[in-house]
């Protein structure tokens, strides 16, 4: 029997194509665990697509079997330099997923596999998530005495509803791709690897379709009405942004004219 092999385990990796970005997490020997070294290049990532207008949609994904287990513990619990800047900086692991949330363009997570500790976070931090038959969700901060960080309960809260939210937190059981589909944490779950791309490449193609000015800024808008912030002058300004657009004008040919619009982010 041929063994299996993996790439050369790096750093998050990013490319960028045609528009659309992928975030490919690279450790598949360990479970695509992130070191803190990999959280300030996932960063850094993340900070170079918010400054790029072309691009109209990110995938984040991992390789190998299993999307992402979440922290490294080592870098936690171990006498080294990486856990010791790990303490100097607990709110690193935050802070990524916020700017990943915060990201203008639309994000899909494409869960290659289970998912575990903050990479549950990870993935809802991404506006669509799209799983593969026989993956799990373990939230394990209560088995290991872990509050878990603030922001993150928010979104489990805004995204899943806050009895979801006490159920996978407090009990630290896993949950199947079919609970998953059922509490909104999975918007689709694909049967294999094969149909897992075409469901997201379907979204992709969506995405990157409609007008970005007006993705963008309802993106915005809806994620910020999500954490409670209905900041109705900065949503005024987004609608009036989209009204005076050179998109909204192809946008209206092109439905007269019956056919595809061609959309410039303008």
């Amino acid at each position: 029997m041929t063994p299996e092999r993996h790439p050369e385990p790096t750093p998050p990796v990013l490319t960028v194509a045609d528009g659309c970005a992928t975030i490919r997490l690279n450790r598949p020997q360990h479970m695509n665990r992130l070191h803190r070294d990999d959280l300030l290049v996932l960063r850094g990532h993340i900070d170079a697509l918010a400054a790029d207008a072309t691009v109209r949609v990110l995938v984040v994904t991992g390789s190998g079997r299993m999307f992402c287990s979440g922290y490294h513990l080592g870098d936690l619990g171990d006498a080294t330099s990486d856990a010791d800047a790990a303490r100097r900086d607990p709110d690193l692991f935050e802070q990524t997923v916020d700017a990943l949330e915060a990201l203008p363009m639309p994000t899909i997570a494409r869960l290659n596999g289970s998912v575990y500790g903050g990479a549950t976070d990870l993935a809802l931090a991404c506006d669509f998530r799209v799983g593969i038959a026989g993956m799990e969700l373990r939230m394990v901060a209560a088995r290991l005495g872990l509050h878990y960080y603030p922001n993150g309960l928010r979104r489990y809260v805004s995204r899943l509803g806050l009895q979801a939210a006490k159920r996978l937190f407090l009990l630290a059981e896993g949950a199947p791709a079919d609970e998953l589909l059922r509490i909104g944490f999975l918007d689709h779950c694909a049967p294999d690897e094969a149909a897992l791309d075409r469901c997201v490449q379907a979204i992709m193609a969506a995405l990157a379709g409609n007008a970005p000015l007006a993705v963008r800024g309802m993106k915005a808008s809806l994620n910020a009405i999500g954490r409670g912030e209905f900041d109705l002058p900065a949503m005024r300004a987004r609608e009036a942004a989209c009204a005076t657009s050179d998109d909204l004008r192809e946008g209206l040919a092109a439905f007269a004219q019956k056919r595809a619009p061609v959309f410039r982010g303008r």
